[in-house]
C-alpha cells in the first residue's frame, strides 16, 4: 500500500496545481498513507514486539545515527515509537483537514522525510519521491488554482432585429 498510495500521491501532486480534484486526491492518499499504513502499522509492530525496529538504522551512512538508534531509541522504543505513531496520526489528520491545517501537516511530513534521509537504504529514494510529492501538494495548497475543474465554453448568441440588423 505504501507504493500504491505513494504513487497515487505523486501523480496527483503533479496535477494538483491545475486541478482541485487532483489536489484532494493527493491529500487523501497522503492522509490515509500516514494514518492507516504509518500510525496503525507501527502500533501493530510495537504491540507485537517482534524486533521490527532492531536493524532500522543499520543502512545509515552516518555512525551517529546508528549509534543513537541502538543506544537510545531501541532501549526506549516504547516511548519513541509511540511518539512516531502520534506524529504520523496527527499529520495524517492535519493533511485531511484542509486549509492551513493541511499546509501544517504537509510541512511536518516534509521535515519528517528530510529526517528519513539520514537512515539511508531504501529510505533515500522513497524520501526523495515523497519530498517531490509533498512539495508539489504544498505549493498547490498555498496557491489554489482558480481555473474551473472542467473547461467551459462561452456561447454567444447572435440575435437579429426583425429587419436583419444585428442588435
Amino acid at each position: 500500500m505504501w507504493l500504491v498510495l505513494g504513487g497515487t500521491a505523486l501523480v496527483a501532486a503533479v496535477r494538483a496545481g491545475e486541478s482541485k480534484r487532483a489536489m484532494h486526491v493527493g491529500r487523501a492518499a497522503i492522509g490515509v498513507l500516514f494514518i492507516a499504513f504509518g500510525a496503525v502499522v507501527n502500533a501493530i509492530y510495537l504491540a507485537m514486539d517482534n524486533g521490527y525496529y532492531d536493524d532500522f538504522a543499520d543502512a545509515s551512512p552516518f555512525p551517529f545515527v546508528k549509534d543513537t538508534w541502538h543506544s537510545l531509541v531501541l532501549p526506549n522504543q516504547g516511548l519513541f515509537i509511540t511518539l512516531l505513531i502520534v506524529f504520523e496520526a496527527t499529520v495524517g489528520v492535519l493533511v485531511l483537514s484542509g486549509g492551513r491545517w493541511t499546509q501544517i501537516g504537509l510541512l511536518g511530513l516534509i521535515s519528517f522525510h528530510i529526517g528519513q534521509l539520514a537512515f539511508g537504504g531504501v529510505l533515500w529514494p522513497w524520501a526523495v519521491v515523497m519530498l517531490v510529492a509533498l512539495g508539489l501538494l504544498l505549493r498547490a495548497e498555498r496557491h489554489p488554482t482558480t481555473a474551473p475543474a472542467t473547461p467551459t465554453t462561452l456561447h454567444l448568441r447572435r440575435s437579429t432585429h426583425p429587419g436583419g440588423v444585428p442588435s
